[in-house]
């Protein structure tokens, strides 16, 4: 599957077992993470694409606030928690 800013996905190895995330940035075999809570825009976490399950679920409208800079952390909370 091919990972793309804006997607959620779920993390399936980790501490963070199970946990939602929205993709932040990639980059070759891993992605960087975060939910706006645990995991800031400042501080993403960065997954081995093994250890994350995908969903077809992408939000366009964060997509474009990551890639700009203007994303904050409540968006993100806001998105995964609807």
């Amino acid at each position: 599957m091919e990972y793309r800013i804006g997607q959620i996905v779920r993390s399936t190895a980790g501490r963070d077992n199970g946990k939602a995330f929205i993709v932040i940035k990639t980059e070759g075999n891993y992605v960087y993470v975060a939910d706006g809570m645990t995991r800031k825009l400042e501080a993403p976490k960065k997954k081995k694409l093994k250890h994350i399950q995908g969903s077809y679920n992408v939000s366009e409208e964060i997509a474009a606030l990551i890639k700009s800079g203007t994303a904050q952390n409540y968006m993100l909370r806001r998105f995964l928690d609807s």
